[in-house]
C-alpha cells in the first residue's frame, strides 16, 4: 500500500496504527495527550516506530529538535505530520 500520499486524518489514522503496532500499545489508549512514557514507549520503541513510518512513506524522520521533544502522542503525530507533509511538497512535480 502506498501511504505516501495519504493527508489529514487518513494520514494520522495510519501513523497512529504504526504506533500501535510497532510500539505495542493499545490503539484505543493512543489519543493525543497520552504520554509517550506513560504508554512504556521507550526511546527505542520510538526508533521502532519512526523506522516503520519511515519504510510506509519513503520519508526521512529527523529526530533532532521538535521529535526530540515531543512528549505526547499529539505532540509526536504533529512532528512527524510536518514532516511527511514537508518532503511530499518536496517531491511533488
Amino acid at each position: 500500500m502506498d501511504n505516501s500520499r495519504l493527508e489529514g486524518n487518513a494520514l494520522r489514522e495510519r501513523l497512529l496504527d504504526i504506533v500501535a503496532e510497532e510500539g505495542m500499545v493499545d490503539r484505543a489508549k493512543l489519543v493525543d495527550d497520552a504520554e509517550l512514557d506513560a504508554l512504556g514507549i521507550k526511546s527505542v520503541d520510538l526508533v521502532l516506530v519512526l523506522m516503520a513510518i519511515e519504510g510506509d512513506f519513503g520519508v526521512y524522520l529527523s529526530v533532532d529538535g521538535e521529535l526530540s521533544e515531543a512528549r505526547t502522542i499529539g505532540a509526536m503525530l504533529d512532528v512527524v505530520t510536518k514532516q511527511i507533509m514537508e518532503h511530499n511538497q518536496g517531491t511533488a512535480s
